[in-house]
């Protein structure tokens, strides 16, 4: 019954402790100032197109990256909650 309460509380903690939304705020704030930057330093035309897409492309990855890992039951990153799998065969259900 003890592993129960303990499995509980560590998904209850997980699902409380959420990416804030000033950081998000923030991580938008991070990624205009780039692109605005990698605009102005290429506007006299002498970077190529194709790194021209490289900035907001990693950008855009890592945001999505960061998103995944913050709602764990959705997205493209599928995490199962093993300890509490573990537990039920254990328990025999």
């Amino acid at each position: 019954m003890n592993d129960v309460i303990n499995s509980q509380g560590y998904t209850q903690a997980a699902f409380w402790n959420r990416i804030p939304r000033a950081v998000w705020w923030l991580m938008a704030a991070i990624a205009l100032c780039t692109n605005v930057l990698f605009g102005y330093r290429s506007r006299g035309g002498k970077t190529t197109r194709k790194l021209a897409l490289v900035l907001p492309f990693i950008t855009s990855i890592a945001f999505l990256l960061i998103a995944d890992i913050d709602a764990p039951r959705r997205g493209l990153i599928d995490v199962s909650p093993q300890n509490l799998e573990s537990l039920a065969a254990s328990l025999g259900r």
